[in-house]
């Protein structure tokens, strides 16, 4: 045992004893794992900051710049009646439309019924006057307001026409510019 470097001072498995080759197997199968599980991890929070709408500013003069968000569509914060609201800039919505579970947090009750024609079809719902539709520095009162709408939660309306032709509406490629008139 002394100097052959043939011998080893390491302890040997026994011949036909696996043990050692399945610990190696699975000490690198799960290391493999974590290794994917925080790839997947970096992945996930990586798309949740890219995919977040970029900050809408009001610019000096009182004009609401909207920056279009990575799907395409233009998306601000706002509030009915003082109820906080996603909404989603639709040029081809006549109204303001709001889900049925936003309508009555923002106490938009009765109204007369109507059908909706959509891009998706008809829809039933009801139109009701709000007291006020906000978005950042820019509210109309009295706008009429329909309901039915279904969006991605709760929260999300239509920010449609009869609120946008208060306003000059400049549309680039990458942002939205609401400005008061006269401004």
């Amino acid at each position: 045992m002394g100097n052959d470097p043939r011998q080893s001072s390491y302890p040997s498995a026994a011949p036909g004893d696996d043990r050692p080759t399945r610990r190696l197997m699975r000490v690198g199968t799960l290391g493999i794992l974590a290794f994917w599980l925080v790839v997947m991890a970096a992945l996930y929070f990586g798309m949740q900051y890219f995919m977040q709408p970029r900050g809408v500013t009001v610019t000096a003069d009182g004009a609401v710049v909207v920056p279009r968000h990575h799907d395409g569509h233009f998306r601000v914060a706002g509030s009915i009646n003082g109820v906080p609201v996603m909404f989603l800039v639709d040029t081809g919505a006549s109204l303001v439309a709001v889900t049925d579970a936003l309508a009555q947090r923002a106490g938009l009750q009765g109204g007369e019924p109507i059908t909706f024609q959509t891009a998706n079809g008809q829809r039933q719902g009801r139109v009701i006057a709000s007291e006020s539709v906000t978005v950042r520095s820019l509210a109309v009162s009295g706008l009429r307001v329909g309901t039915g709408y279904t969006g991605r939660s709760d929260d999300d309306a239509l920010l449609g026409q009869n609120f946008l032709r208060h306003f000059d509406v400049e549309m680039g490629r990458d942002r939205m510019v609401l400005r008061p008139r006269g401004g």
